[in-house]
């Protein structure tokens, strides 16, 4: 069976229905009232940030610019604005990071600052940034990665936590 023979048969409203269930009582076990997403104008956070909108939970949004270019920063504000017009508990915020990234890539040895390097600095900039709002808000931070990046990529950041591919352990 092919691939899209496989969607076709997959009961997508019984998934989103799992996973919106499954973010609602994890939230309400652990006594939280919403949730801190980065929207980034990709698939993963669309997907992320709708199904917990779905869950009826407070929500956050950012958006976390880093020499954004034009095209992703308004992708991202798409994606926003239509969380808020079919969502009455979405809040966004923008948190410009850029001068935050200059100033490290300043101080940094230029020696250590190869592509993968501050790839990592970035996204460990955005994940410091959605664990203040989080923080401040006593929400819980929804995860966007996906298991091409863990397995196709070779990395995943999690609590800014990136582990080449070939040093992982299965």
């Amino acid at each position: 069976m092919g691939y899209a023979q496989k969607l076709r048969q997959m009961n997508t409203k019984e998934k989103i229905d799992f996973i919106v269930n499954w973010l609602r009582d994890y939230a309400n076990k652990a006594n939280i009232d919403g949730f801190v997403i980065g929207v980034s104008g990709g698939i993963d956070s669309a997907v992320t940030s709708t199904l917990c909108a779905m869950t009826g939970k407070n929500i956050i949004v950012l958006n976390m610019p880093i020499l954004q270019p034009p095209s992703q920063f308004d992708r991202s504000n798409e994606h926003i604005a239509w969380l808020k017009e079919n969502f009455d508990s979405v809040t966004s915020f923008t948190t410009n990071l850029t001068n935050t990234f200059e100033q490290i890539s300043k101080d940094l040895p230029q020696e250590i600052q190869d592509h993968l390097t501050m790839a990592n600095v970035r996204a460990r900039l955005r994940m410091t940034t959605l664990y203040a709002y989080a923080g401040h808000y006593g929400y819980l931070v929804a995860g966007t990665g996906n298991k091409v990046e863990d397995f196709g990529v070779g990395f995943f950041t999690k609590y800014g936590d990136c582990r080449p591919y070939q040093n992982r352990s299965f």
